[in-house]
């Protein structure tokens, strides 16, 4: 045991040594440069116990690349690129497949809406296969059936000592052993067990037939295979040498004249050389100023395609449905345009082979990660292929990210929070808390999946209004009976207010959880509720107003402005905000909404149509739920963000452990300056917070943040240090 744990040490002290500042010798024009963590925006202690993790985890290679510069490179003993590659296994789909396709559509070889029987000519008189397009293939819809069997067959085969491919009987066996040409069975064994495109099923001789296809796409080509292909046209530019990579099982197979290499498996790499195709995707095919691949082509094959994924089963690359999984196929790769992966940014995408060998690239954060070894899931305990990934690999990096997305505010020089155990609890059990200051000198508010203040409620509320009366540290809550206000319904099943504002004597209250968001207004002081005929269509899972002063005392203008980040969903993490503003008459009128659509000349752009919407706020992977004042005395708009952790979901989400953000602007749409952020409060941030207007000061620089940390209306003493008057 000791062994192992010096073993373990020294490799953790090798990755902090390799992020310190060598080089790593490559060629070919462009080096990979090292440098810290932190230079990055990166925490070095995060990373540490992050390799120290996966090398448990039997990982063998990682890279972890953020703005061309490695800031984490480790390797086990023996695993070093100078020494041995690693192989591939399906990541071959992406980095082989994948990129010899989008290699011949930028050189117009082949297009992928096109029927594939136009280089598979033997399928053209087929009735099913004559329907099968390029895109079917690639994206494993085309209704081929795969060289699988089932997980219970395969563990079945298992226990009795076989070989869960080699064993296979019948055209599966012998697609993996290969005595017979792999390519001829796919063509011609293969059955096609769905309509082309209207289901999903991962095939492995799918795959090698879009290879079959794509290679005779090349025939009045220079090209004689996709090997030559790939080396001339892609690797030998971007510096990867022929040592440094073995593709197809190191064969070739022929069929109908052609030279076939297989792409469903079979290749072998470096990770240097990896992740030099994933810089080249990341760039949108563009290598030290020259365009291998049109960047228009690199997004098409990235996409999501617009179809729904329809209820797919059990694949080499799940051990649980790949539906509750949730990736996305492309063609060749992986993408999160659903925010399956819930902390990574929309935008990444994933080449993936069994036993989680893997390359990411996420654009937005300028991020390449290649991770290469054994399985990191564990089926005994729940676990499947991309959860497994998700909880060792994609969420500690994301959590490393301690960079805020904005520049530090020059006007707010620090906010300091009064000690923890100062901290003012209320309504135990309940959580939620937006509020807005009335005109009547009380701050009103919502509760969610509690009972309210004491003496408590007789049910437990999804949806349950209260008043706060008086100033902290001497402040008492009460809870407003509503027949038609409150809802009930657990967590996600339940309504739920996001945001309260009193304007003219009139509270107004978003919900969430709603069939999207929905809006309320009561005009007795929270006893009855008028409920909107409407919802939000797009985004605004979550939406919250701009509060000002006592009745929207001190509005700069008439209009209200209403923020979300742009989900349909409240429990889903988004990479941006989207702004909504309607005059201040017109709240109820669905039609007089207008949204942020950026700004022109330093000044706001506005379109009546929520598609044309455009983020008012960017932090990739980390926009959640928030909560807007205007600060009189500072006059700064201060927006508070709760940013949701991965490792805090065993204490119960960001109620008890989570990140926060708090921003300034001197207008309702920014720019935005970082005047807070952490990625680890020292208390539960909560599911929403604020700094109520009630509660600031003449000068401003004294406030209250109002939280539902700890499942409580929480409040914490804040100060601002500014700089200077505003």
């Amino acid at each position: 045991m000791d062994s192992i744990k010096l073993i373990v040490a020294a490799l953790i002290i090798t990755c902090s040594f390799s992020c310190a500042g060598k080089e790593l010798i490559t060629s070919n024009k462009f080096e990979w440069v090292h440098a810290t963590p932190e230079s990055q925006g990166m925490l070095s202690s995060k990373l540490d116990t992050l390799v120290n993790t996966l090398s448990k985890k039997g990982t063998k290679k990682l890279l972890i690349i953020r703005n061309d510069k490695v800031v984490c490179e480790w390797f086990a003993p023996g695993f070093e690129d100078s020494v041995r590659l690693h192989y591939t296994a399906s990541l071959a789909k992406a980095i082989v497949g994948g990129m010899s396709l989008a290699t011949a559509m930028n050189d117009g070889y082949i297009f992928p809406d096109e029927p594939a029987c136009n280089y598979i000519h033997s399928w053209k008189e087929d009735g099913v296969k004559s329907k099968i397009t390029i895109r079917h293939l690639a994206t494993h819809t085309s209704g081929i059936e795969n060289a699988e069997v089932s997980e219970k067959e395969q563990k079945e085969m298992q226990a009795k000592g076989l070989n869960k491919h080699m064993d296979l009987p019948g055209w599966k066996g012998h697609f993996w052993k290969q005595d017979i040409n792999p390519f001829l069975l796919a063509r011609d064994s293969a059955p096609v067990i769905f309509t082309p495109g209207s289901d999903y099923a991962y095939s492995n001789p799918g795959i090698g037939m879009l290879t079959y296809a794509v290679t005779a796409s090349l025939a009045d080509s220079p090209y004689k295979d996709i090997r030559t292909y790939l080396k001339e046209r892609i690797f030998n530019p971007i510096g990867i040498g022929e040592k440094e990579y073995v593709i197809g099982y190191n064969k070739t197979f022929e069929l109908d004249g052609l030279n076939l290499v297989p792409s469903w498996g079979g290749g072998s790499f470096t990770a240097n050389g990896i992740a030099r195709i994933g810089r080249l995707m990341l760039n949108k095919g563009n290598w030290q100023g020259k365009q291998l691949i049109d960047s228009a082509i690199v997004e098409e094959v990235i996409r999501y395609n617009g179809k729904d994924l329809p209820n797919l089963g059990v694949s080499e690359l799940s051990h649980v449905n790949i539906k509750e999984q949730g990736f996305t196929p492309t063609l060749g790769w992986y993408c999160n345009h659903d925010g399956a992966w819930k902390y990574l940014p929309r935008d990444a995408f994933i080449g993936a082979g069994a036993q989680n060998q893997m390359l990411m690239v996420i654009p937005s954060l300028n991020m390449v990660v290649v991770r290469l070894g054994d399985a990191l899931f564990d089926p005994g305990k729940g676990e499947g292929f991309f959860t497994g990934a998700e909880k060792y690999l994609f969420d500690p990096i994301m959590e490393a990210l301690v960079e805020p997305p904005y520049p530090q505010s020059g006007f707010i020089k620090s906010v300091i929070f009064a000690p923890k155990d100062s901290v003012i609890r209320l309504a135990k059990g309940s959580d939620n808390w937006p509020a807005t200051w009335a005109d009547d000198g009380n701050l009103y508010t919502a509760y969610g999946d509690g009972w309210g203040f004491d003496p408590k409620v007789d049910i437990k509320l999804s949806l349950g209004i209260a008043k706060v009366i008086g100033n902290p540290p001497n402040v008492r809550g009460e809870n407003i009976r509503s027949k038609t206000g409150e809802k009930v319904g657990q967590g996600k099943f339940g309504p739920k207010a996001s945001g309260m504002l009193m304007v003219d004597g009139v509270l107004y209250m978003l919900t969430r959880n709603s069939g999207n968001a929905q809006l309320a207004w009561s005009e007795d002081y929270g006893k009855t509720w008028v409920w909107a005929g409407w919802h939000f269509g797009e985004g605004f899972g979550c939406p919250t107003f701009l509060n000002y002063g006592k009745n929207y005392e001190g509005a700069k203008d008439d209009f209200v402005y209403i923020y979300s980040h742009d989900e349909a969903s409240a429990y889903k993490v988004s990479d941006q905000m989207v702004l909504a503003r309607v005059h201040k008459s017109e709240l109820k009128n669905w039609e007089a909404y207008t949204y942020f659509a950026g700004s022109q000349s330093g000044k706001p752009a506005w379109t009546e149509d929520v598609r044309k919407r455009q983020p008012v706020f960017v932090n990739p992977g980390k926009c959640y739920r928030s909560g807007v004042t205007y600060n009189k005395g500072l006059n700064r708009y201060l927006w508070c963000q709760i940013i949701p952790l991965s490792s805090g979901e065993e204490l119960q989400g960001p109620r008890f452990k989570g990140g926060l953000g708090i921003f300034e602007s001197t207008t309702p749409w920014g720019p935005w300056k970082t005047a807070y952020y952490t990625m680890d409060w020292d208390i539960g941030p909560g599911e929403t917070a604020s700094i109520p207007t009630k509660w600031m000061s003449n000068d401003g620089k004294s406030c209250y943040y109002l939280s539902s940390g700890n499942d409580c209306l929480s409040l914490r003493k804040v100060m601002f240090n500014i700089s200077k008057s505003p």
